[in-house]
Order: C-alpha cells, then structure tokens, then sequence
C-alpha cells in the first residue's frame, strides 16, 4: 500500500498553517494553503452521492465554494473520474485534492481544515493508508490570537474553552485507537525545537526529512507573515518563542481564570502549568454571579450546536457564510448524465 493523504486538524489559530507551510517545503507533499473544509460543510447534507441528482448537488455547491474553486477544480474531470469509482463523499473530495497534487508535481496530497478530528473514523476508513497530525495549543494563546483576529467574536472564552477542550478530547480518543496514523504536535514543541518536531513528524508520515523545509521555501507568503516586524534572517526558522505567551497582556484575568477552571486538568495533561489567578473582592463575586455562568452559556450552546452540526449534517449541517460563496449565474437544470 502507497503513502496516504495527509490531514492536519486542530482548532483555528492552533498553528495547522504553519506546520502546513513546513511540510509543503517538501517535495513530495501538496497541502493547499486554504483549508478546504470540504468534510465540515459538505460531508452527509447532500444525502447518499450514488445518486446522481445528489452527486450533481453537491458537486454544483462545492463549485461555487471559494476554499473549492482555489484548487482550481475541473467539473468534467471530476465528475468523468467520480464514477469510476465508490461514489461516496471521500472519493469526490479526494479529486478535487488530488488533481491539484498532480499539477504541482507532487505524489502526495493532504488538507489542513479546522477540526477535522472529528471525522477521524471516516476518514481512516476511506483512506486506509491516510495519516492524520493534529496541532494543540495553550487554550489561553490561542484564545488571544482568536481575538487579534476576530475582536468582536460572540463567544469569547466560553466558546473558545469549548472548542479546545472539544478538540483536545478528540486528540486524546483518536491517537489512542489509531496508535500509528494519529500524531498530536504541541504548536510550542514545534516553536521551541523546530527541527526535532519536523523529523519526527517526517518519520510519521514515511517521508525523509528535508533541510530546507526548515525555512518556509516551500511557502514563502506564511514565512513573511510571520517574520513580518520580526529581525529573522532569511535562511533561519521564522518561528520564535515570542509567539508563545502572549495572552499575559491581552486576555482579562476572568477569561483566563474561567479557561483554566474548565479546561485546567487537561491543561496539565498536555503539558500546560497554569497562572495564579488573584481577584480583589468585588471582582471575585462579578465573576462568580456574572462571568461564569455567562461564559458558561456560550460555551453549552456551542457544545449543542455543534452536536446538532455533527450527528445530523442532512438536517443541521454547518452553512457557509454568504461571503464564502460565488455568485450563481443562471444555469440549465438538466443533471448530467453519469459519466462512462
């Protein structure tokens, strides 16, 4: 059996991109630099693709996904090599990963998408010889670079702490029943000993390690990005630790202490210590009569969305926003006939 597609999951802002913009310095890997979320948002809500009318729906949606269209796709190819085949979710998705490995010259394909851990079952059963890496990283780092980001985000450290501790308990699960396909990578691990952290991950996936894969050759919009103010010479790693503790001077001390509250022991069980957190008086009853349970609420509503989006794609499946999606121009009707 050949070497497998390459999956990298984890939450947003975990580092999945950076270890994507290292293993495309590879020559023999082809990961896109958008994830393509095509599991979280496609994945079961066109019903069974074995029928033609399904398949037609699902292709026409994903055609007019912009994470889709910037593999560049060819409907006709795919939709002649879609029937050549199982007609399932995987194999459509595969194509659209594996023509673009093609024309990059690499043997290899993989994705990076936000939480793909959570199909980790279906994935390993479609492809038999995939491998699967998933990035950790301190829930409280991670939570301040969520913000830098989106700074007006709903669910602040309730649904942050959520999505972690969601995540993580996949890590856990997964790397337990798949001993030899599932690596967890602590995003700190891979900033502090860069090299080691590669050659391991290399070793895991049955690939040689590559020097030059040190230096983000392979990808070097990420690398300005993150050396961008930064005084890193050219042909050095673009990591430094001063991407690690950043959330001391912007997360709030009630944020960080309902994180560590909730997700504290599974913090130290990954290998994260925790602050001593002081309150004065009159903080100490806000957060315990307001913060708390209000975090709290974002944080089960979250959890209940998410199951909803999870166990019942078809009825709830997640929904692209608006802005993710291309115009629709007017188009015939007819389905495609069934390629031969």
């Amino acid at each position: 059996m050949g070497k497998g597609p390459i999956f990298i999951g984890g939450t947003d802002r975990s580092g999945k991109t950076t270890l994507r913009a290292f293993l495309v310095s590879h020559p023999n890997i082809s990961i896109p630099a958008n994830g393509s979320n095509m599991w979280s948002y496609f994945y079961g809500q066109f019903g069974d693709l074995s029928q033609v009318e399904n398949f037609e729906r699902c292709l026409d949606a994903l055609m007019h996904y912009k994470h889709a269209l910037y593999l560049k796709p060819d409907p006709d190819r795919i939709r002649h090599e879609f029937w050549q085949g199982t007609p399932t979710y995987a194999r459509l998705f595969a194509l659209f990963h594996e023509h673009l490995a093609e024309r990059e010259g690499k043997p290899r394909w993989g994705d990076q998408t936000g939480l793909i851990e959570r199909y980790a079952d279906q994935i390993f059963e479609a492809y038999p010889n995939a491998k699967m890496i998933q990035m950790v990283r301190d829930p409280r780092d991670r939570y301040q670079a969520s913000l830098t980001l989106w700074p007006k985000g709903k669910g602040r450290a309730g649904g942050a702490t959520a999505r972690w501790l969601y995540s993580t308990s996949l890590a856990i699960r997964n790397v337990r029943r798949y001993p030899n396909r599932y690596m967890i990578v602590r995003y700190e691990t891979l900033v502090r000993d860069t090299e080691q952290t590669l050659r391991e991950v290399c070793t895991f996936l049955d690939e040689d390690f590559i020097p030059s894969m040190i230096t983000m050759d392979g990808d070097l919009d990420r690398r300005f990005r993150l050396t961008q103010g930064l005084n890193i010479k050219p042909d050095t790693n673009p990591l430094t630790p001063d991407f690690i503790g950043l959330y001391h001077q912007a997360v709030p001390q009630k944020e960080i202490a309902f994180i560590q509250g909730i997700a504290g022991k599974q913090m130290k069980a990954i290998g994260y210590s925790l602050d001593a957190i002081s309150f004065s008086l009159s903080d100490r009853i806000r957060y315990i009569l307001l913060d708390w349970p209000l975090n709290m609420l974002r944080m089960l509503a979250w959890l209940s969305l998410e199951i909803a989006h999870h166990n019942f794609p078809a009825q709830f499946g997640r929904k692209l926003s608006s802005n993710m999606i291309t115009p629709r121009k007017h188009q015939n009707n007819k389905v495609n006939a069934r390629a031969t």
